[in-house]
Order: structure tokens, then sequence, then C-alpha cells
């Protein structure tokens, strides 16, 4: 069976070549949901054991092996993935739990494997996590001194032209 990505203006491409999931976020939704979620239930690319994603920084490095990814952006839920989950509060209840994966973008391909070790190195400067990005983009921006921090972090580009747009610069 081939997949496709259907609209690519928001999946796919070099920003968001990667979806992450952290296994810890993964049982968490297992019982927040009260139903089995197996890995690549959220549509991840790349499930890595004792992460959570929410804290991850964008611009953290995530290195396996000899692939090196950067973080980039929250995956923010859509109307397909509230009919896989199977509930008109989907997407509020994603929101809420403040877990929602992340895109990176590939620095350095190479072949990954199950049972490869992952190591984060975190972005050294500003903080701008994952978890609050997807915050932010719920309210749609408002605070000027965010997306300033956005500016200064390699965030994914349409996060960064928004932020310009937003300011003005």
């Amino acid at each position: 069976m081939r997949s496709a990505i259907c609209d690519l203006d928001n999946h796919g491409g070099p920003e968001q070549a990667v979806y992450i999931f952290g296994d810890i976020d993964r049982q968490w939704w297992a019982q927040e949901l009260d139903r089995d979620v197996p890995p690549g239930y959220f549509g991840e690319n790349l499930l890595i054991s004792d992460l959570e994603t929410g804290p991850l920084g964008l611009g953290d490095i995530l290195t396996i092996g000899d692939v090196i990814l950067q973080i980039t952006a929250p995956r923010i839920p859509c109307a397909t993935y509230a009919a896989h989950i199977g509930s008109g509060q989907a997407i509020k209840q994603f929101y809420a739990a403040g877990r929602p994966g992340a895109y990176a973008r590939v620095l350095v391909p190479g072949p990954v494997s199950a049972g490869m070790k992952a190591t984060l190195t975190p972005h050294d400067g500003n903080r701008v996590t994952v978890a609050e990005t997807m915050a932010h983009y719920l309210c749609h921006f408002p605070e000027a001194d965010f997306l300033q921090r956005i500016l200064s972090v390699p965030a994914h580009a349409k996060l960064k032209g928004l932020a310009r747009e937003r300011l003005a610069v």
C-alpha cells in the first residue's frame, strides 16, 4: 500500500520532515483515551522511548546514530485527527493535554531502526517549548514577546513567517 501526503500546505516538507512522538506521551494517551494506542496511532514517523514531547524546545537536536534531527514545531490537530480519534472533543482534548508530538527537520539523513539510542541536546539559546508554541497557536499568537522569541530560535519557517507578519518586521 502506498501512502501520499494530500495536504502539502500543512503536512510534510523539509521543516516537518519527521513527526516524533514520545512513548511517555503514547502511554499517557492510552490511559486518557481508555483504549489501546499502539505505536503509529498518532501518525508518528518516530516513537522514542523515555521521551515526553511537550517540554522539547524548538531548535533542540535529536541524534540517533548518524542521523541528526532538529525540532521545529508542534503538531497541530486537524479534522483528520479528530475523525481518527472518533470524538467531537478530540481537538480540544489534544490542545489541553500539551502532548502534541514534535515536527523535525533532518539536518543529517541516514538510517534509523528500532532500538537505536536517541540523544537529546537542548538548543543553546532562547527556550521555546513545543507545548508553549501549541498553546500560543490556539490563542492565535497575540503576544509580541513570544513572537520575538520565535524569531530567535530555529523554528519552522511558517512560524517565523507568521511572527514577522504579526510584528510587521
